[in-house]
């Protein structure tokens, strides 16, 4: 673990964004095969950090020489709660933002800046990678299909892509998801609902969708039973604010 975070400048098509204290943040689980491409070209625009869910297989090695911190979760304990590890490690290093993206290569690197421009356009806590659902393989496609329209109807708002895992996390928002309990792929779709809650801006960046045939670590039955109950969830809190950060919480 290092000390502190770098600061990273990162360039768009319309010129060099301000430095930003941002990290890549990287959750991975038996991904040695592929995550050494997505570590390398995420560097070319932030430092990267990957936390390593309890891997059997040489994920952090191969992390490691690929130029990324590792941070080491034991036993596999879920996406959610890796994502909230790195949560901690970029709070406690002074970061102002993550951006969130997955091992497996579904997420273009390349799109960084797009997020960091939308963040410094907008401000917004929370910036979601939005996939083009008729891209993507048929069944997947009519998951995601019913599971944005299950969402939006438990939040009240067109939500246009709830599980996406590529999105701009802002220290702000973090700080109000460590205490989360969900600790598998349902955390980020709890992540919007703590959002609206908190009354925070929710912004949108249109990303490429990738899908290689890579094998996925969602159990399906699993997935749905766990999506419904926080949609659940989301319908029955939604409406009620969370109370202001305290000034005691602000770094």
């Amino acid at each position: 673990m290092v000390d502190a975070v770098p600061r990273a400048r990162a360039s768009a098509d319309a010129g060099t964004l301000p430095v930003v204290d941002v990290i890549a943040l990287i959750p991975a689980y038996q991904e040695a095969t592929r995550i050494a491409p997505v570590i390398e070209a995420a560097r070319r625009h932030l430092p990267v950090v990957v936390v390593d869910d309890g891997s059997r297989d040489d994920t952090a090695a191969v992390a490691e020489a690929a130029g990324a911190t590792v941070l080491r979760q034991q036993p596999n304990q879920g996406k959610g709660a890796a994502l909230r590890m790195g949560f901690r490690h970029a709070l406690d290093a002074g970061c102002r933002a993550v951006v969130t993206l997955d091992a497996d290569g579904q997420h273009d690197p390349a799109e960084i800046p797009d997020f960091l421009a939308r963040w410094t356009a907008t401000d917004a806590p929370l910036i979601v990678g939005q996939r083009t659902f008729g891209e993507m393989p048929f069944s997947r496609r009519i998951a995601n299909e019913l599971g944005t329209r299950t969402f939006s109807w438990a939040v009240g708002r067109h939500i246009a892509d709830n599980q996406s895992g590529y999105r701009l996390i802002a220290a702000s928002l973090m700080r109000r998801l460590l205490d989360s309990r969900e600790t598998g792929f349902e955390f980020e779709v709890e992540m919007i609902t703590t959002a609206i809650r908190a009354g925070m801006v929710i912004e949108w960046v249109p990303i490429r969708t990738i899908y290689a045939g890579e094998t996925s670590h969602i159990r399906p039955v699993h997935h749905v039973s766990n999506f419904l109950r926080v949609a659940r969830e989301a319908r029955r809190t939604v409406r009620t604010p969370l109370p202001p950060e305290s000034p005691v919480d602000r770094p």
